[in-house]
């Protein structure tokens, strides 16, 4: 009987431009054949978990037998976002995309925040994190005015010194925003993103925060917890959804961190599920086309993955997919529309090619199967094809 299962999202592991990919201008895009590419990059411990055994992935060395069942998931949702793929992993599809702003926020939302928190805005447009502070972070500093900007995701981003705008009052920013943003302009987040340190050597500080929409239906999390099972949220977990379904958020400063955190989990005393994601391959690496650092981070997350496998318990069910697709080595530093790797491990799990599922739900859906729950959110359970039966 599996009693916990152990949930892993690689931010932004992308293996392969999915058919619709040219219409989010990714045609061509392997953010795990980027990775691949690059000098010292390892991943012996996922390898035997049939990674380079998935539908689609034509480089690398096969298993003759992998440890645990493998796929391919298609996101069935409209978009390429954080947002997205976690609710339709955890059985939400998205009809339709988030708003986007490649030329900026309107004028009446941006003259309604500025109204409300006592601030002018800086910006305005699609800018990298970094670049961002580095251009308007001394202007910032001597103005008092906030930086606002977005990216070709669905987001409203706030960068602010921590000297200038304490960050309990940029997060007190970010709610009104989020207010603001409702209706035709209800973005997937608003991002609290403060900095530090003295021009020119700003540097953004751990202290990030999302605030996401609250999902519109139940989702797995609503289910496991109405069903008297934990979740435990790792990472951006609690934020992604707007804590619905959850009760406390379990912040992360780094993937070494959340995978020590996930690591703790193992030694708790719980049935249900512990749901984690590491987000440094895309904030640090997809997004800012460091393919050396993206290959290196998943190098590092292998070798930890190889004690955390030993430790798991009789019971004990493991998880590793992504959420959508960040190539490091194309021109563009956003999102791409790829596949995802579904990778299971644990005792009595097949070893078995589940190939290409039609949605990241198939995992949601799943796992409510796996604990016994009439689970009314989306998706096509594989239960009875990874059991041994």
């Amino acid at each position: 009987m599996i009693n916990r299962i152990f949930l892993i999202v690689l931010d932004s592991f992308g293996i392969g431009e999915m058919p619709d990919s040219a219409v989010y201008g990714d045609e061509g895009s392997n953010t795990l054949h980027s990775c691949f590419l690059q000098a010292g990059f390892a991943v012996p411990n996922m390898a035997k978990l049939g990674l380079y055994n998935i539908d689609g992935v034509s480089f690398g060395k096969k298993e003759n037998a992998p440890l645990g069942a493998y796929g391919r998931m298609a996101e069935k949702s409209k978009g390429k976002d954080t947002t997205t793929g976690h609710w339709e992993i955890a059985g939400l599809v998205s009809e339709s995309a988030f708003p986007t702003y490649p030329e900026g926020f309107p004028d009446e939302i941006i003259k309604e925040f500025e109204n409300r928190t006592g601030r002018k805005v800086l910006c305005n447009k699609p800018y990298s994190g970094t670049r961002v502070i580095a251009d308007y972070g001394k202007e910032h500093i001597e103005t008092g005015s906030l930086i606002v900007y977005t990216s070709a995701d669905s987001v409203f981003q706030i960068a602010a010194h921590e000297d200038v705008v304490p960050t309990e009052k940029l997060y007190e920013y970010c709610r009104i925003a989020r207010e603001i943003l409702c209706g035709k302009h209800a973005v997937g987040r608003v991002i609290a993103r403060p900095f530090e340190g003295k021009y020119p050597d700003f540097k953004r500080t751990a202290r990030r925060h999302d605030f996401s929409l609250v999902p519109p239906e139940a989702t797995l999390l609503d289910e496991l917890s109405e069903n008297g099972l934990d979740v435990i949220p790792i990472g951006k977990i609690y934020d992604i959804f707007a804590g619905k379904g959850l009760i406390k958020a379990i912040p992360t400063e780094s993937n070494k961190h959340g995978m020590e955190l996930t690591e703790k989990a193992l030694e708790k005393n719980f049935k249900g599920l512990c749901f984690t994601n590491l987000v440094d391959f895309d904030m640090l690496y997809g997004h800012r086309n460091d393919a050396a650092g993206y290959a290196k981070a998943l190098t590092d997350f292998d070798l930890w993955l190889g004690s955390f496998m030993k430790e798991m318990k009789e019971g004990d069910l493991l998880m590793i997919t992504a959420d959508h697709g960040c190539d490091p080595l194309t021109a563009s530093t956003d999102h791409s529309r790829e596949y995802t790797p579904l990778l299971i491990y644990g005792s009595g799990v097949r070893s078995i090619n589940l190939g290409t599922r039609k949605s990241f739900a198939d995992i949601g859906k799943t796992i409510a199967h796996i604990f016994g729950i009439e689970s009314h959110i989306s998706g096509e359970s594989f239960k009875n094809e990874i059991t041994e039966k």
